[in-house]
């Protein structure tokens, strides 16, 4: 069967342009605004626009967008100033923004026709007022958009720049080219992959001669006449080939055009039948005829979780599709961290569901009917039995659900990978369940501080890895970002996010290649054990409030720690509660370490000339909570002893051998503090990288000088009364105390709700030594296991570890391998393999 591509590039064909090449040579101007282009800008101008204005060729049109916002920014460019921007659209966009000196801001989309919405727009401006120096619209996926609100922005000041990349060719509602004569920028792209098809190239057009003039200049870097730069600017010149070719698609672009609406009416008979029946959604399209680069689509609000796996089974006929743009640009993590967002619940809507189909030059209406029966066959197979009336999902069983497909989740899934496990698990039937929009990052990177985990460790996921895509990742940008840290002391988490992200979405992908299902932007509620010793899961998807219930013979649930402040009130410090004593001024420590923390404790000892703030908790996170104070840029002012650490356990440091140890100075331990399978001094009780030189500073371990700023204060050491009086007296009061699982609801075969050890007080455990979680009497609950932050697993026997440790055991390398291999073993029903 013939394949189906989503896009199929038929630009003009060079090789049949001997001639016009020939004149190219002969003339001997091959870019610099030679006559070819020129030409194309001239007849571009009469054809598309009706004369109006000009139009200026660009190398491409992430360029044209550069020089159209920068000169839109004006003199308001690399003064913090924003480009209002949709939060769905291609990433080019708001790249562009950037280099043209401004922040990306953010706004919702129409739910109709996908373009920024006006409502949104007007909240930003009320909001930002005149901190907005440029607009920059999208026209979705070739359509047209309503410009009359934009000429009005225009007229009151603002700058305007229409993101017209897949436009060229749509015609507006009076039958001109869409952009025709608009008194600001409309760029319009040339690529390869766009319906005016060439091998790249973009195109500036405006019904203002004078500011294409200016665009010109910028384009030929700043020079106006001589070869002296009288403004910004860049090389952006379309060379004269590409005029060529550029020419001749102009020649084609009216049947090409017009032979994809046909496509698109197809498309929408089609599925018409469903859309009615709040099936499928098509784009609401303005003006008389887009420019359609691809066919775009809703999926059902029930398959939102299952589009990767009707991706994959359209593909497995032959068929291409995608999903132009999810993740929008507010879920993008360069984005997130470089632009400012308003809330995007359209965007979040669209993206979830949004699919794109093949419209190409060589396809038949034939063609359309084929995908639309593949399509609907695809989503009966991903479970629901038929459309469009729909029946919930239920009948079908995975062989294991994860619940959480965060750090730990994917650490799980990795450890298969490692053990060429993931296709067998795969192929049995296995199904991710994640709130996020994708997998592998959860909430990592909201959190300010350095990994416990080294930067090698996290290379070990993907170093060497049996899957090509997965191995690759050690070159990949995010990958090289990780390895820059590489022999410090841990990666800053939130540097960790897009390499985290793209392990994630390798590992989806073979899971859904091999006929999994992942479920982002979905929440397991709770899950119900049936009369067949299954578990019946209700999954609500986050975006639509749709609920389905997922079954499956076991369960994993990876949904990570937290920390509560009602617990954290709860701690008994010296005889009395901390919340007692700590009153208002009290902090809990993972508040305090995510990003923004820092700046609420500097808000709280603002105006304090001496400022005291106490630690309490001799967890990791004490230790990072007490670094990020000490390392504060501007540093806080703090005097001796002004920081205090109050913990009860003595503060261990790792060390990699008996030897090392001794070597530094450092004998504090026995043999029920080495671990018998690494030789590793506290292997599991001792702190690592940056928590671990704090720990040694302050220990005055090989003559390293304590930093005076802080003190060590162990309770059961130091009379109650006094550190009672300590921690009543400080400005600040951490409550950096550990975490507790966060279980998800489970209930038996007769619905009463089963009580877990992870609901007792304190902080409890999750599972038990082979990571099956536990009721409140210590028993194994059937087919259920977890894995992650405060689960509570300490690892023993072949695993390793020191005799003497008994507190929980949290480490990533550890959920990679040896533990994430013991869960994987049991959910293939290696269980002899599992305990040995």
């Amino acid at each position: 069967m013939d394949r189906l591509p989503l896009i199929a590039p038929r630009p003009p064909k060079l090789s049949l342009m001997g001639e016009a090449l020939a004149g190219i040579e002969a003339r001997g101007i091959y870019s610099n605004g030679g006559p070819v282009v020129r030409g194309f800008e001239a007849a571009a101008t009469a054809q598309l626009f009706g004369g109006a204005g000009d139009c200026l060729a660009v190398a491409n049109a992430t360029l044209g967008l550069m020089l159209a916002i920068r000169h839109a920014a004006g003199p308001r460019a690399g003064k913090g100033q924003f480009a209002l921007i949709p939060g769905f659209t291609f990433a080019a966009t708001a790249h562009a923004a950037e280099w043209a000196g401004l922040t990306p801001l953010l706004c919702d989309v129409d739910p109709g026709d996908w373009a920024a919405s006006a409502e949104a727009e007007a909240r930003a401006f009320e909001k930002y007022s005149d901190r907005i120096a440029a607009v920059v619209p999208y026209a979705t996926f070739g359509a047209g958009i309503d410009l009359t609100r934009y000429r009005e922005y225009a007229a009151r000041g603002v700058g305007v720049v229409i993101d017209a990349a897949a436009s060229l060719g749509a015609l507006d509602a009076e039958g001109r080219q869409f952009g025709a004569g608009a008194p600001f920028a409309m760029v319009y792209s040339m690529h390869a992959t766009k319906v005016f098809a060439t091998a790249e190239g973009g195109l500036v057009h405006s019904g203002d001669s004078t500011l294409i003039e200016k665009l010109r200049q910028m384009s030929n870097f700043g020079f106006a006449g001589g070869r002296s730069a009288e403004g910004p600017g860049i090389n952006a010149k379309l060379p004269e080939v590409l005029g060529l070719v550029a020419r001749a698609r102009l020649d084609e672009i009216e049947g090409v055009a017009a032979h994809r609406m046909q496509l698109d009416a197809a498309y929408r008979s089609a599925l018409g039948g469903f859309a009615a029946e709040k099936g499928f959604e098509f784009q609401e399209l303005r003006g008389s005829r887009p420019a359609l680069q691809f066919q775009s689509l809703l999926l059902p609000r029930a398959f939102a979780g299952h589009r990767r796996a009707i991706i994959e089974t359209l593909a497995a006929q032959g068929i291409g599709a995608a999903q132009y743009f999810s993740p929008h640009l507010g879920e993008q993590p360069w984005f997130r961290a470089h632009g400012v967002s308003e809330p995007l619940p359209v965007c979040d809507d669209v993206a979830a569901r949004v699919l794109s189909l093949p419209v190409t030059d060589a396809m038949t209406e034939a063609d359309v009917e084929r995908v639309c029966g593949a399509l609907i066959d695809a989503c009966a197979a991903s479970g629901l039995k038929a459309l469009p009336h729909a029946e919930r999902r239920g009948g079908h069983v995975h062989e294991a659900l994860i619940v959480g497909g965060g750090p730990a989740g994917t650490a799980l899934l990795t450890a298969a990978s490692k053990s060429d496990a993931l296709v067998r698990l795969a192929e049995a039937g296995l199904a991710v369940v994640e709130r996020d929009a994708v997998l592998g990052r959860g909430e990592i990177g909201s959190y300010a501080i350095t990994s416990d985990s080294s930067a090698e460790t996290f290379m070990t996921a993907v170093k060497g890895n049996g899957h090509d895509g997965i191995a690759a990742l050690e070159k990949h940008s995010s990958g090289q970002e990780v390895a820059m840290h590489a022999g410090r002391l841990g990666v800053p988490l939130a540097r960790t996010t897009p390499f985290l992200e793209a392990t994630g979405a390798e590992l989806a992908a073979i899971v859904a290649t091999h006929g999994g299902t992942v479920a982002t932007r979905s929440d397991a509620v709770e899950a119900r054990r049936t009369r067949d010793d299954i578990w019946a899961v209700r999954v609500r998807n986050r975006v639509t409030g749709e609920v389905r219930v997922m079954r499956a013979a076991k369960l994993v649930i990876a949904t990570g720690g937290h920390q509560a402040r009602a617990n954290v009130e709860t701690e008994q410090v010296a005889g009395v509660t901390l919340g007692a004593l700590a009153g208002e001024r009290l902090m809990t420590g993972d508040a305090f370490l995510r990003i923004g923390g820092l700046d609420a404790l500097r808000d709280r000892i603002a105006g304090v000339p001496a400022p005291r703030i106490a630690i309490v908790g001799g967890s990791t996170s004490a230790l990072a909570a007490a670094a990020l104070i000490l390392k504060a840029a501007p540093a806080l002012p703090l005097g001796a002893g002004a920081l205090a650490l109050y913990h009860r356990r003595p503060l261990r440091p790792f060390y990699p051998s008996a030897e090392a140890a001794r070597a530094d100075g450092f004998s504090d331990f026995g043999a029920q503090d080495i671990c018998p399978v690494s030789g590793f001094v506290y292997r599991l009780a001792g702190f690592r990288l940056e928590a671990r030189e704090l720990v040694l500073r302050m220990l005055g371990v090989g003559g390293r000088a304590p930093d005076p700023r802080m003190a060590l204060r162990r309770i059961g050491e130091v009379d109650e009364a006094a550190i009672r009086a300590e921690i009543e007296g400080a400005d600040v009061v951490i409550g950096a105390l550990g975490y507790r699982p966060r279980a998800l609801p489970l209930f038996d075969v007769g619905g009463s709700r089963i009580a877990l050890a992870a609901d007792a007080p304190g902080r409890p455990r999750l599972v038990d030594q082979q990571c099956r979680l536990i009721d409140a009497e210590g028993r194994p609950v059937p087919g259920v296991f977890g894995i992650g932050l405060a689960s509570g697993h300490v690892p023993d026997g072949r695993l390793g570890g020191e005799a003497s440790f008994s507190g929980k055991a949290n480490g990533l390398w550890l959920w990679q391998n040896d533990i994430g291999q013991m869960i994987v073993d049991q959910l293939l029903g290696e269980q002899a393999q599992a305990v040995a």
